[in-house]
């Protein structure tokens, strides 16, 4: 696609990706850096096994060896959206295992999709540690081997790093005065949203209405019917996020956006100014991380995955994924005024384990013949 090309000739032209002044309007600013992601996306997933082209290298630490210790490389595999705050975290656990273990570690970064780029996994990117957007994407690197199923017990928080929720991007200034989900199914509403099909971030939407319906006090009928109506008014149902994004920001269909919160204060920080919502009724975005376990042990690295892994979970390391956009783990952090400031409250927070897990609302919703199949096909799409 042009956009994609036109995208693509600037990252190459440019000397830092960070530094880019944009000069567009709001809603042109944030689809701007939507596609920065995008495109590195792009540029460094590898989503052919063997490519070397296909990531990007970041080190800290001395530039020369530590006596008496061979340096040690990690491959981080990440969905799109964290990278911001894993370029924060990562030399500062590199000065520390050096200090510590008198090692120097150089990470190797790949971002992509996530169904991509677990695909890509189960291919033959050697990642020795993978930060994906839904849990059902480690369920599928279980399923074929690489990671052992008492991957979230291993780690902090049922192996969740980083937690955002359901945000309702607007016209400017709200003229369809949308405030929760139940405004998607009035008739004077448009939408867009990705095909949960596709898409990990779709099918966080698509719970997020389910969980409003039945937080509202309906059975699993009337929350089929919720959704059913809700879809109804999509106007765009696109492929990926970005190609929502594009839909809504740059083609002007609808009158609304469903995004990650952490995604548009992440754009709004960088100076661009968004009308949005965050619905009180609302469902926990949890995005897992994993060691790769048949991959760790092959390259004998499993030491210092395992530590890296566990520093994400330290203040300091979530620190930087708040300054990203994310909420806080911790209840005491989440308490402080700067962040209460910054997140706006959600009285009803739902989440996946009450649909029995990630394997279970898959298999449920997003499966051939699911829900999500039984809706399309009542509304014919």
């Amino acid at each position: 696609m042009n956009i994609w090309k036109q995208s693509l000739s600037w990252l190459e032209n440019s000397a830092q990706v960070t530094s880019h002044r944009l000069r567009l309007n709001s809603l042109r600013g944030f689809i701007s850096l939507f596609l920065v992601g995008a495109t590195l996306s792009l540029a460094v997933a590898a989503c052919s096994p063997g490519s070397q082209t296909a990531t990007s290298e970041s080190s800290g630490g001395t530039a020369s060896p530590v006596a008496a210790k061979q340096d040690i490389e990690l491959t981080l595999v990440g969905y799109a959206i964290p990278k911001a705050a894993h370029d924060a975290i990562i030399p500062k656990f590199v000065e520390k295992w050096r200090q510590e273990k008198g090692q120097n570690v150089t990470f190797k970064q790949s971002y992509g999709g996530s169904g991509s780029q677990t695909r890509a996994i189960i291919d033959g990117l050697e990642a020795d540690v993978a930060h994906l957007a839904v849990g059902v994407d480690v369920n599928k690197l279980v399923a074929a081997g690489f990671v052992k199923d008492d991957w979230q017990k291993r780690v902090p928080n049922n192996g969740t790093v980083a937690e955002t929720v359901v945000a309702v991007i607007t016209r400017e200034g709200n003229p369809k005065n949308i405030k929760t989900f139940a405004d998607l199914v009035r008739d004077d509403v448009k939408w867009v949203t990705p095909d949960p099909k596709t898409s990990g971030g779709a099918r966080w939407n698509f719970l997020a209405l389910w969980d409003h319906a039945v937080k509202s006090g309906g059975d699993e009928a009337k929350a089929k019917d919720f959704v059913t109506r809700a879809y109804q008014n999509v106007v765009v149902l696109a492929r990926d996020a970005r190609e929502s994004t594009d839909a809504f920001a740059k083609q002007g269909q609808g009158d609304a956006l469903l995004n990650y919160e952490n995604e548009v204060i992440l754009a709004k920080e960088k100076g661009e100014k968004l009308d949005y919502v965050v619905p009180e009724v609302n469902f926990s975005i949890d995005t897992p991380v994993a060691v790769i376990d048949q991959n760790v042990d092959k390259h004998g690295t499993r030491e210092v995955a395992e530590a890296f892994v566990q520093f994400l979970f330290t203040p300091e390391a979530q620190a930087e994924f708040v300054k990203a956009g994310y909420r806080p783990l911790d209840e005491a952090a989440a308490k402080q005024k700067e962040n209460t400031t910054k997140f706006p409250a959600v009285k009803t927070l739902g989440n996946v384990e009450e649909f029995g897990g990630w394997e279970a609302a898959q298999k449920k919703f997003f499966e051939d013949g699911g829900v999500f199949d039984e809706i399309r096909t009542k509304l014919n799409r």
